[in-house]
């Protein structure tokens, strides 16, 4: 039997029914998997998925670096991790924040050699658990599953905007 957008709207039981597949617990149960997994490889860079994260954007993005806010959006994170984040990473030697050069409140974030060096180390892993992962899927049908995931994560992104609390901190 498939289910058409009309009976969803009318048969919201059966959308979420114990016996059914649902998209939060499905989400969160793929993206703490892989975020363990991810950990655990990675514990003896002393990086944590979190920090890779910052050097992978930070790494593919301007040169001259991205402002705390820039970083924050592009890594789909808030404020508050995101500035503990930068503060134990500049500590640690592999940022830096420079005054920018247009708003002197804000400051351009820039991955330091020590950085990069790490970052290398942690992707080399994190590309082959991601292979790893992938594999379960046929290799015909991995890049659409990977175009769909992102059309999920950006619908969620602006169903969060939409929000009466997203709307407040636009």
């Amino acid at each position: 039997m498939s289910i058409t957008p009309t009976s969803l709207v009318h048969d919201s039981e059966e959308i979420d029914s114990p016996g059914r597949r649902r998209l939060p617990p499905v989400l969160r149960r793929a993206w703490y998997s892989l975020n363990q997994a991810f950990r655990r490889r990675i514990a003896h860079t002393e990086v944590t998925p979190d920090q890779f994260t910052v050097m992978r954007t930070l790494q593919e993005c301007d040169p001259n670096g991205v402002t705390q806010r820039e970083l924050t959006h592009l890594m789909s994170s808030d404020p508050n991790t995101v500035a503990s984040l930068l503060e134990r990473m500049e500590r640690a030697g592999w940022i830096d924040r420079r005054v920018h050069e247009k708003d002197k409140r804000a400051h351009r974030i820039r991955l330091l050699a020590a950085g990069r060096n790490r970052y290398r180390e942690a992707r080399k892993i994190a590309v082959e658990l991601q292979t790893e992962v992938l594999a379960s899927l046929p290799v015909n049908e991995r890049e659409k599953f990977l175009e769909q995931l992102t059309s999920i994560a950006d619908s969620c992104r602006e169903a969060a905007l939409a929000s009466p609390k997203g709307r407040a901190k636009r």
